[in-house]
């Protein structure tokens, strides 16, 4: 059965074949391009549950969120709410995302920030960094083991920290292979598209202690924050229920001020 992840891949290895673009060019500009904020860093040096805050405008489970969003506005307002990063979403066929968004976003704070895309050419991660991305998401059922290894190492080379997105203990044990360090856990089924909660918790104790651990989809509010907290997980990646939120700030302060529940 095709998943939700399937046809988004598809269209933008659609894309890609049509990419005539010579990777060298791109490859020294990246390579010459200023420092990057570090984002790995960042979650690691959190004494609280750190907030990975989302710009995203819709989904293709939900559809509409908030087209009408300010990347400007709401990138300042995670960042006086206290959001360690940021995560931007580029995708505009599925998600109603762009560059500018994530270009925006970015030069409104001194957050870093996440190209939140479906990378699966080098193409997208040296594209990533020039435009001022800090981080590149890499999924690992997106990508065969050739590609996941070559485009972590192509990050690392340009400077960018790469966020290697795990759905079971299978994709967990392929990112540890190729020396991830910042791992997250997708909490919502491929297949169904629904959340499991569970998912996060169980896969918590797998997780080594060289890696920096996210938990993603469906955080709902403090509660479920508060439950990721106490598996372990370093931050959290939110996206929905910041982006409809009355008060982002407030919202974002209320993820991380959670208690650790027992």
């Amino acid at each position: 059965m095709a998943t939700y992840l399937d046809r988004i891949v598809a269209h933008h290895r659609e894309l890609a074949k049509h990419d005539t673009r010579p990777a060298q060019p791109l490859l020294d500009a990246a390579r010459a391009y200023r420092t990057a904020r570090g984002f790995r860093a960042a979650l690691a040096a959190s004494e609280h549950l750190a907030v990975i805050a989302e710009v995203k405008r819709r989904s293709p489970s939900k559809g509409d969120l908030n087209v009408a969003l300010d990347p400007d506005a709401l990138a300042r307002q995670y960042e006086r709410g206290g959001a360690t990063c940021l995560s931007v979403l580029t995708d505009a066929e599925f998600f109603g995302g762009s560059v500018a968004d994530l270009q925006v976003a970015r030069r409104a704070c001194a957050l870093p920030v996440l190209r939140k895309d479906f990378t699966v050419n080098e193409r997208d991660v040296l594209d990533a960094r020039l435009m001022d991305a800090d981080c590149v998401l890499l999924i690992v059922a997106a990508l065969d083991d050739a590609e996941l290894a070559a485009f972590h190492n192509l990050a690392i080379e340009v400077g960018l920290d790469a966020l290697v997105e795990v759905h079971d203990e299978a994709e967990l044990e392929r990112a540890l292979a190729i020396g991830a360090t910042l791992v997250g856990v997708n909490q919502r089924d491929l297949v169904t598209f629904a959340v499991d909660h569970d998912r996060a918790r169980r896969m918590a104790g797998l997780m080594p202690a060289s890696v920096v651990s996210v938990a993603e989809s469906g955080v709902r509010d403090a509660a479920d924050a508060a439950v990721l907290r106490s598996a372990g997980y370093h931050a959290v990646l939110v996206g929905e229920s910041l982006v409809t939120a009355d008060d982002p700030a407030a919202a974002v302060r209320e993820l991380m001020s959670v208690p650790t529940v027992n």
